[in-house]
């Protein structure tokens, strides 16, 4: 059975507003939750159990809702894989990647290189044979990835970084990316956004729950009061919110589309990092933030004219 399967798409005729403002809240939970991250580590509470009880407590969140609406995850084999393998690259894999490497880094790093999986994510669709060549898109892929590489090297020339984490950083986006195409080539027919989500995140959380059997791993809560278990309730609506929109926007928008999350994200966490967690702004911020926005720009407008002359060869078709 081929493996080329993706899920529902828009009809030509269809708006463009429920994809668009699923891209605006839901890279705006992404801008704030790794700020929530960095945070996390103050008040005691290390990456795995930080991520493994916010990933727990969104997952029932979206399973009582799925329970409200009827749309209960599928319980299939093919279901099942779609669960653990997109949880693996997609929330446990990717978030425990990037959480760990934000109090070596910084918020602000994380929250720019998080931007990275559109540019990723079009050429894996490229190679695959998911999007035609465009050469807008291809200027806009070397754009972004010429800034990303600007700031990589400020942050491996600055004194006080190790470069073991900020190339723990940099393959966040690229988990982030193969999760974007695998989603989207393996999307469980017939099955809805809301039944889809829940399952990945308890996917998520036990796999997470495996990772605190190594040596020198823990999901303990630190016993320092309440305000850890108030971190760990505010993130866990953040991804309630951030997972639920991901896949509401990838059954909209596709998987270029969806990957401009992270776009979005930077544009809100990074303005939080600098003027409310008081972090220095990244060397050649500016300029590499500047080539990466330039480079999605080129991406997205890319993708509006490939979708459009879609839309209207669809409408032309069918009259």
């Amino acid at each position: 059975m081929s493996t080329r399967m993706t899920p529902p798409t828009r009809s030509g005729k269809a708006t463009w507003l429920v994809p668009v403002l699923c891209l605006l809240a839901g890279g705006a939970l992404i801008g704030v939750s790794t700020n929530v991250a960095k945070y996390a580590g103050v008040v005691g509470l290390t990456p795995l159990a930080f991520l493994f009880w916010s990933i727990a407590g969104a997952a029932l969140i979206l399973l009582v809702m799925a329970v409200l609406r009827h749309e209960l995850p599928p319980l299939s084999k093919r279901s099942f894989e779609y669960y653990v393998i997109a949880a693996l690259v997609s929330v446990a894999g990717s978030n425990l990647l990037l959480f760990s490497a934000i109090p070596h880094v910084g918020a602000g790093f994380v929250a720019l290189i998080v931007s990275l999986p559109p540019l990723l994510t079009y050429l894996a669709a490229l190679t695959l044979r998911m999007e035609r060549f465009d050469i807008s898109r291809a200027f806009g892929v070397g754009a972004a990835l010429l800034g990303a590489g600007v700031l990589a090297v400020h942050k491996f020339s600055a004194p006080d970084t190790s470069m073991f984490w900020v190339l723990i950083a940099l393959c966040g986006p690229v988990l982030l990316a193969v999760g974007n195409i695998y989603r989207t080539l393996r999307w469980p027919a017939g099955a809805s956004p809301h039944s889809l989500a829940p399952g990945m995140l308890l996917a998520a959380a036990l796999l997470l729950l495996l990772c605190a059997a190594l040596p020198g791993f823990s999901v303990a809560l630190p016993h320092t009061g309440w305000l850890p278990i108030a971190v760990i309730v505010l993130q866990a609506w953040l991804f309630a919110g951030q997972f639920l929109l991901l896949f509401l926007l990838q059954k909209t928008g596709g998987p270029v589309l969806l990957s401009l999350l992270g776009a979005v994200g930077a544009v809100v966490g990074v303005p939080i990092a600098i003027f409310l967690q008081k972090e220095t702004p990244p060397e050649g911020l500016f300029l590499g933030a500047s080539l990466i926005a330039v480079g999605v720009v080129l991406v997205t407008w890319g993708g509006v004219r490939v979708t459009a002359r879609a839309a209207k060869d669809s409408d032309t078709k069918q009259q």
